[in-house]
């Protein structure tokens, strides 16, 4: 049958040659389930601007339903809709400005890498300091992995490969494993 493809923005699979690959990025279809993918991520602020520079959709209001689904060109998003968007970033702007949370969420790289650049000569000349810090090192691993996997667990329709691993890890059965 030989090798195929799949494609995680369509969620299908076809024959993998150059033909049907370069079909396929190139199709509609394909550019469509892309764009709804890193939709998801866009910024709140950036949704609501582009809404409300559209003109609302006389089908979409009138009926209910529009042909055109996601890529038509007017506004789908009701006055209540683009409310609850405005309070979601009253909510985001206010969370970043409060101190605690940029303490624990901002700063966190700078941190990081402030106190590895302090471990770095307490390692190399060795002593008890060094292993007081590779403690407290693998106490901040075990936390920024669960912040990480949290964050991870809130982006719907995560492709498999993306997906953070189980509470307990990966359960490997060495019999079948290495045989």
């Amino acid at each position: 049958m030989g090798r195929r493809y799949y494609c995680d923005y369509c969620d299908r699979s076809f024959q993998d040659n150059m033909h049907n690959r370069k079909k396929h990025l190139f199709g509609v279809q394909h550019h469509r389930s892309k764009k709804a993918w890193f939709d998801h991520f866009r910024d709140t602020a950036a949704i609501l601007q582009d809404e409300q520079a559209k003109k609302p959709c006389r089908k979409f209001l009138q009926t209910g339903n529009c042909g055109f689904g996601p890529s038509c060109r007017f506004s789908h998003m009701s006055e209540e809709e683009m409310e609850q968007l405005r309070m979601q970033i009253e909510d985001e702007r206010s969370r970043r400005e409060d101190p605690q949370y940029r303490g624990s969420a901002a700063g966190g790289a700078e941190e990081w890498l402030a106190k590895r650049q302090k471990r770095k000569p307490a390692q190399s000349s060795g002593g008890a300091a060094a292993e007081e810090e590779e403690e407290e090192e693998e106490e901040e691993e075990e936390q920024t992995a669960s912040d990480v996997v949290q964050h991870l667990l809130s982006i719907p329709d995560l492709p498999p490969s993306l997906r953070p691993p189980p509470p307990g890890g990966w359960r490997v059965d060495l019999d079948t494993e290495w045989g």
